[in-house]
């Protein structure tokens, strides 16, 4: 079993049934499955995809989107999502590294193809223009794939300011989707609202993957904003499971958008939910919102809030079915229960280690365990609980953000002596990154510069809401800069 004949026994049971809704527009299994396959085709013939190739997949949220993926593992090879929110020169990074030659994308992307070709000089686009709404039924056939064949790369930041692939297997994704089918209850009459970014691992797992293969439906939301736009498409549809993040709650209980609804249930993943929030979502809607935790890693899912049981308000849940958890000290000792520790995960879904870097893979894989990096405990009842972080990482808007990869550009910036990036808390984002600056000497420095520097090189979510200039940065003994005293200082004006 793989994930191609995985949907392809979905679609022939459902040929007929919506697979996908996209506003007014609404395609089949059998669509799908045509379109897969004329992908799939067309990569072979037009562009000699081989299986073991790795194919980039740039688009924003749209139908082609699912084709595109299934086109791409169906010939053999693996599909490397691209965050449509990066620039040229991070998205350059990745194809080198991934080694990528052909990139699924659109035509308002596509104009960017020639700032990507000093990285990938052979770079050749298949755009999503070319295929067809109904292409002919023809089963072009598919390569045979092996269970722990590669069949996904995604790419996460990394603390070293280079995001690193984590290695997803076919039989990784395949044991995820089961045990979140388990935890979720999911049935074939369940349709999951989609409008977090598909190249997110948490959609790519629970929003696309395990509605296609249990024989349910996605509602792609086409309005974004305002909510009660979304919240208008998720009811007209009759959408039973929404995942999203925090942030999209909160602004859910603070509109005057009332009950009932059709969903039977939210998921909440990306970043911690504030146990306010959870508190008067469920008491304006009456819907259990299930808070849960995992990392690109682990395929992602890793515990849930059950759905029957007893919901921990503050608290990552339980390990989902067939994943164990544990929390460990530094040299791998369990700890018990209330002893704070390192989050550790095994199971199925963990990835095989990072593309091309086994220093790193060794780094986070230790006997068996996939250390996490998240500093935790499990309470007496088995339920887990995320304190800190141990790799200096920031939340926004549910995406990961390092503080190196913003302080390696700011270093860029002609006249920075020292910069530092630490997070502050946000209503609306989760975390925002706010850069401390200290200039060598005779140089003059301006916010709004620096801030554009960083624009013009990274994603705008990862550009400083704040840049605070300073005669000098604290240091310690050993000269290396305090971020905690970075942290203290007053950032009202932040």
């Amino acid at each position: 079993m793989n994930l191609v004949t995985a949907f392809a026994a979905s679609a022939q049971k459902h040929e007929k049934k919506i697979a996908m809704f996209w506003g007014p527009r609404e395609y089949s299994y059998r669509e799908l499955r045509d379109q897969s396959r004329f992908v799939s085709d067309q990569l072979r013939s037009r562009f000699q995809v081989k299986p073991g190739d790795r194919v980039a997949l740039w688009l924003k949220n749209c139908p082609e989107f699912v084709p595109g993926m299934l086109g791409i593992l169906h010939c053999g090879a693996v599909v490397v999502p691209i965050n449509n929110f990066l620039k040229p020169e991070e998205i350059s990074y990745i194809i080198q590294d991934a080694g990528i030659d052909v990139m699924v994308t659109d035509a308002e992307l596509a104009v960017h193809l020639p700032a990507l070709t000093p990285a990938r000089p052979n770079l050749r686009l298949f755009q999503v223009e070319d295929l067809p709404d109904h292409p002919p039924a023809k089963d072009f056939g598919s390569e045979p794939i092996e269970g722990e064949s590669l069949a996904v790369l995604i790419y996460t930041s990394g603390t070293t300011g280079r995001p690193k692939g984590a290695m997803l297997s076919h039989n990784n994704l395949l044991h995820n989707v089961e045990s979140c089918r388990i935890v979720l209850q999911t049935v074939e009459a369940d349709r999951f609202a989609v409008l977090l970014p598909m190249f997110h691992s948490y959609m790519l797992t629970v929003g696309l993957l395990l509605p296609l293969l249990v024989g349910g439906s996605i509602v792609l939301v086409k309005s974004l904003h305002p909510v009660r736009n979304v919240m208008q498409e998720i009811l007209q549809r009759e959408a039973t499971i929404l995942p999203a993040i925090p942030q999209f709650y909160r602004s859910l209980v603070h509109s005057p958008i009332q009950g009932p609804l059709s969903l039977r249930m939210c998921l909440s993943g990306a970043a911690p939910l504030p146990a306010q929030i959870l508190k008067e979502f469920e008491e304006k809607f009456h819907i259990p919102l299930i808070e849960g935790y995992g990392l690109s890693e682990a395929s992602p899912v890793v515990t849930k809030n059950p759905l029957d049981g007893t919901r921990v308000p503050g608290s990552i849940g339980l390990p989902i079915p067939h994943v164990e958890v544990s929390i460990q000290d530094e040299s791998g000792v369990e700890l018990g229960p209330d002893q704070v520790g390192e989050v550790c995960v095994r199971g199925g879904n963990v990835m095989a280690g990072y593309w091309r870097q086994p220093e790193e893979s060794a780094k986070v894989m230790r006997n068996g365990w996939l250390l996490t990096g998240d500093i935790g405990y499990r309470d007496s009842q088995g339920y887990y609980y995320i304190t800190d972080r141990k790799k200096d990482m920031l939340l926004v808007n549910g995406i990961n953000v390092y503080p190196r990869e913003i302080e390696e550009v700011l270093y860029q910036f002609p006249g920075v002596k020292e910069a530092a990036v630490i997070g502050k808390p946000d209503a609306r984002r989760g975390e925002q990154p706010i850069a401390f600056v200290a200039a060598t000497d005779g140089a003059v420095l301006e916010e709004k510069a620096l801030q554009q520097f960083v624009r013009n090189k990274l994603a705008d979510y990862k550009v400083p809401r704040r840049v605070i200039l300073m005669p000098a940065l604290p240091r310690n003994a050993t000269g290396k800069i305090l971020k905690t005293s970075l942290r203290k200082l007053p950032l009202t004006a932040a």
